[in-house]
């Protein structure tokens, strides 16, 4: 298995409300704590006039986590929206639940099952992306080998992201990395061994 992560697709948010609370969840992929610290301090200049805006992130780089309760009990808001996204192995995200009070307590456990709702339906929102270290490549084929690639690049696990069609054709794709040695096997039986694959660079793709 090569080597991959968890992270989200895009931003977006969702909400619900509990006993009259109107909570909203937003999530956002990030690459680094600014990032992160940025995205939270818009949602509180935005909702500047919510009870609580409570937050959780986690960082691949460094293997960062933070959060925090944002005034509600410790214990009851941050280390629940964390743990959302430490369960579901997510990282290189921010998840932000804001509540508007409703004037009902909720008690401890009611805030626990509450925040960790909100980033869950936040992730949801979001979508998960497995992210797997891809070789980036190249092979410079003849016209007459080109449909055999076609096919063949699919059937071993990669994507074709650029085709070129000069004197020969130049096919760049990515492949998961340990896929790569099963790939060249194939590559050579199908041709004979005439054509070879260049690595141009290694870099995480979702898959």
């Amino acid at each position: 298995m090569g080597e991959f992560y968890f992270t989200v697709a895009d931003e977006n948010s969702d909400e619900f409300v509990e006993k009259h609370s109107r909570f909203i969840g937003y999530c956002k992929p990030v690459s680094s704590e600014q990032e992160a610290v940025d995205f939270i301090n818009e949602k509180r200049k935005k909702h500047y006039d919510a009870k609580h805006n409570v937050y959780a992130y986690s960082l691949r780089e460094g293997q960062i986590k933070r959060y925090s309760d944002d005034g509600e009990p410790q214990g009851t808001a941050g280390v629940p929206v964390l743990d959302v996204l430490n369960k579901n192995s997510v990282v290189d995200a921010v998840v932000v639940v804001t509540r508007y009070f409703g004037g009902i307590m909720l008690g401890a456990g009611g805030l626990v099952r509450a925040y960790s709702h909100g980033a869950v339906i936040a992730l949801e929102a979001s979508g998960i992306l497995r992210m797997e270290k891809c070789f980036q490549c190249k092979i410079v084929s003849s016209y007459e080998r080109y449909g055999k690639l076609l096919g063949l690049i699919p059937e071993c696990g990669g994507i074709i992201d650029n085709t070129d069609f000069l004197e020969n054709v130049v096919l760049s794709f990515h492949i998961p990395t340990d896929m790569l040695m099963p790939f060249n096997k194939k590559l050579a039986d199908a041709t004979n061994g005439q054509l070879k694959t260049e690595v141009v660079s290694e870099k995480f793709f979702s898959m």
